[in-house]
């Protein structure tokens, strides 16, 4: 089953998601307006949300840090994430997999 917020590119898979900033917790809430919406517990200041998604999506994908990067939406609520080295099909089991 396809997900419109996940997209296979060639090496890597792209993420399109919303971001909640100065949530209670970090965590992946679910499918959102074709988005994946994950509520981050860190601010919008100074790069910190965007540091803290990239961590956490490399954290729970079970992928070094460095294979995870920021394609767009750097000051936006509605980001798109890449994530090298993994499939389509293992991104969207871990992360359709709850909390």
């Amino acid at each position: 089953m396809a997900v419109p917020w996940l997209k296979e590119v060639p090496g890597a898979v792209e993420f399109s998601v919303l971001v909640q900033p100065r949530a209670s917790r970090t965590r992946v809430v679910g499918e959102h307006d074709g988005l994946l919406k994950i509520q981050l517990a860190a601010p919008p200041v100074e790069g910190e949300a965007n540091a803290a998604l990239l961590e956490f999506l490399a954290r729970r994908l079970g992928v070094p840090r460095r294979q995870v990067s920021l394609v767009s939406g750097d000051t936006s609520r509605r980001k798109r994430v890449r994530v090298e080295g993994l499939g389509a099909a293992a991104a969207e089991a871990v992360m359709s997999g709850g909390t």
